[in-house]
């Protein structure tokens, strides 16, 4: 009975043994399948995935995920290439567009220069008004498909924030004065540097300058904090969490936004976030608030200029 017993705890073990083995390789083929899935997900490549087990529910996994992969990786260049596709027929109709409407403004200025009715003079007004729209808008258009097909943040270079929210309020305050607004700006004592391109800065700056001047019931806060935080913040009355959500968005424009394609935004997202910061919108109270980080990189200790407040 003894030897009986021995041999029966000999299989348990054996069998016990043969099960981790067998546990080992399944977490072992997990592992590599998880490897994998993250490797083809962020590169762009034919290949599939590849496990060392040999085991039949293994391969069949991996062989339905590379099946997946594929229709994954079909769907994918098929939306890149009718992303790419859009963006440079946007770019040339927009292109195109801007010879006739030359074209047009150049009559106009010799229409106006003849002698003419009162109802003529009326009538040569709103075709300058709607011309010179379409001329903005079609300006708009084609920057945006500039900036969007390629990477248009050129040379960074040291730029104090300061100085470049004060010059874009500069800029826009008679804009802003026909509007009403009068800008409350608060700004640090001390400097507020960030890596950036400063062109790009301006063009964020404008942008958001633009959309208060579209969106704002009469007034304006702008707050530049030590991290590097701008804060644009008016009332709008007239939007909602949903419109707000929806700001960023390419072509996306609320009832109250007139004389816009709802570009200004998106432009501002893609430049900020090519120049590796951060802008979000919320909106409470009636108030529509937008902010833009730019994180302070790590430098040396020598950098005492520049305030370490940041993450």
């Amino acid at each position: 009975m003894g030897n009986w017993l021995w041999v029966i705890i000999g299989i348990m073990a054996a069998v016990i043994v043969a099960l981790l083995i067998k546990i080992y390789l399944l977490q072992k083929s997990a592992r590599e399948i998880t490897a994998a899935i993250d490797e083809k997900l962020t590169t762009d490549t034919n290949t599939g995935i590849v496990i060392s087990s040999r085991d039949r529910a293994m391969c069949h996994l991996a062989d339905n995920i590379n099946r997946q992969l594929r229709t994954l990786r079909d769907a994918r260049h098929r939306f890149y290439q009718g992303d790419l596709e859009l963006k440079n027929a946007v770019t040339n109709i927009s292109h195109d567009l801007r010879t006739p409407l030359t074209a047009i403004c150049g009559y106009l200025d010799l229409l106006e220069q003849e002698e003419q009715s009162e109802t003529v003079e009326r009538y040569l007004g709103i075709i300058r008004n709607r011309a010179e729209l379409m001329i903005h808008l079609t300006e708009e258009l084609f920057q945006y498909s500039m900036i969007v097909s390629s990477e248009c943040v050129g040379q960074s270079e040291p730029v104090v924030l300061n100085d470049v929210l004060e010059e874009s309020v500069a800029a826009f305050y008679t804009s802003l004065k026909q509007r009403g607004i009068t800008p409350q700006i608060c700004l640090p004592e001390q400097k507020v540097i960030r890596m950036l391109d400063r062109s790009a800065l301006v063009r964020i700056c404008s942008n958001l300058l633009q959309n208060v001047i579209k969106y704002s019931d009469g007034d304006l806060e702008i707050t530049l904090t030590k991290r590097g935080e701008l804060i644009f913040a008016n009332t709008a009355k007239g939007l909602d969490e949903v419109q707000v959500g929806k700001l960023f968005d390419r072509f996306y424009t609320v009832e109250s936004a007139h004389k816009s394609t709802g570009l200004g935004l998106s432009i501002a997202r893609t430049l900020v976030e090519q120049m590796q910061g951060a802008i979000t919108a919320t909106y409470n109270d009636n108030r529509l608030s937008i902010c833009i980080l730019f994180p302070e990189e790590k430098k040396d200790s020598q950098s005492d200029d520049v305030s370490h407040s940041g993450f």
